[in-house]
């Protein structure tokens, strides 16, 4: 039976018109992910029923996934994990984690939650492709400030998607043969990545990539999306999850294409054109297909919970932000705060896995994206309000922004 591609259709539709819209209103500052994520919840089984996931559908949406963790791993600058920031980032990341396992213990006694471990990983995590935007557009992206919430929200990225894979993999077979399958990932990632560094030094293949970059052969992009499928192929024959596998791939990518005689000045631009003009777009309008809106909507006791999550967010991401008090002015420290607190693609992504696993209800998966979708519409909004009450920052702010816009639509 031939696949059909109604559904693919409607679901491509929907990416292209939800940045479109966002486009045509500047006014409403949204990333475009929170309107692709709320049109496939319209559209799904949960409302309208106009469609349904199938093969096209459910294989572009996991290509989606790992391109999306791809890009995450590229945002990391491990230039700027150096000296006091990363050890004032890393020890916030180690009491956020510590005040995320409160939380789920807490959580875990109120009978809401069955698995507190989970619930702390998910809280654990910040979306460094919002936070990132809001430092340029406020232009605290190179300051002490940007760089502490940069490395801040680097390593909860990092950290998180490890944790998950350690901890709750589809085929996990124990702590300790997850952490034997894990380091064996990342020995064949250091292999990988040290003989692309070897292999890019003979003059012959330099000058061939240089040709055979801006022809049809594309020959980085094939690169880089070739190391995407292998390290994710690689994950899933051991058992780990997608995620791992992409946001290493990226994360490998970020630390051979350092060479500026060999990186082309737009190899990034072209990945992200690739990654948010076609996959990503499906991923999130997938999701929301997905999105279990009776699960939500069932019980006032199920609602209720959108808000405690979200305080959740606040507390576990935001309060460790304090401990930047002594590198930064007093006025960010708020701020800081709010921009960790931000987070929507992990939760998506981890709650898809733990709903599978079952690991967590479909009540709590619900509420939570719906906690992350807040996330995402508040705190950076509230971020960027906090920094515009600077006088000195809101003339740089405002036009930063009008330059942004299209990009800021398109996360």
């Amino acid at each position: 039976m031939e696949p059909q591609f109604t559904n693919l259709l409607i679901v491509v539709a929907v990416g292209f018109a939800a940045p479109l819209l966002l486009g045509l209103a500047p006014a409403v500052r949204i990333p475009s992910v929170v309107l692709e994520l709320v049109a496939g919840i319209v559209i799904g089984p949960a409302v309208l029923g106009w469609v349904h996931v199938d093969d096209p559908v459910r294989v572009l949406s996991i290509v989606g996934l790992a391109f999306l963790l791809f890009l995450a791993g590229l945002e990391i600058e491990f230039q700027k994990l150096r000296g006091r920031v990363l050890k004032v980032a890393a020890l916030g990341f180690a009491v956020s984690f510590a005040i995320a396992i409160v939380v789920g213990l807490v959580l875990k006694n109120a009978g809401w939650v069955s698995q507190p471990l989970f619930i702390a990983i998910v809280l654990s995590s910040t979306s460094l492709g919002v936070v990132v935007p809001v430092l340029k557009d406020s232009g605290e992206i190179s300051s002490t400030f940007g760089q502490l919430v940069v490395a801040g929200a680097t390593i909860a990225d990092f950290a998180t998607v490890i944790l998950l894979s350690l901890f709750f993999s589809r085929e996990s077979a124990g702590t300790a043969n997850q952490i034997i399958l894990i380091s064996s990932l990342f020995v064949a990632a250091v292999l990988v990545a040290l003989t692309i560094a070897g292999v890019e030094h003979s003059r012959k293949i330099r000058e061939t990539l240089r040709r055979l970059q801006d022809t049809t052969a594309q020959i980085r992009i094939r690169g880089a999306f070739l190391l995407l499928i292998g390290l994710t192929a690689l994950a899933t024959n051991l058992g780990l999850e997608v995620i791992l596998g992409a946001f290493v791939a990226g994360v490998v990518l970020t630390l051979i294409d350092r060479d500026e005689m060999m990186t082309h000045p737009e190899f990034r631009t072209k990945l992200d054109s690739i990654g948010f003009g076609v996959f990503i777009p499906v991923f999130f309008v997938t999701s929301g297909l997905n999105y279990d809106l009776n699960a939500l909507t069932s019980s006032g006791s199920t609602l209720a919970r959108v808000p405690v999550f979200l305080a959740a967010l606040l507390l576990v991401r935001g309060l460790p932000a304090l401990l930047y008090r002594p590198l930064i002015p007093k006025r960010r420290t708020p701020v800081g705060v709010l921009m960790q607190a931000t987070s929507l693609p992990f939760i998506v992504a981890a709650t898809s896995i733990g709903v599978e696993l079952g690991v967590i209800s479909a009540a709590n998966a619900a509420a939570l994206i719906a906690a992350g979708l807040l996330s995402v519409l508040i705190f950076p909004a509230a971020a960027l309000t906090l920094l515009k009450r600077d006088p000195e920052m809101r003339k740089t702010i405002d036009r930063s922004m009008a330059e942004r816009q299209p990009e800021m639509a398109g996360l």
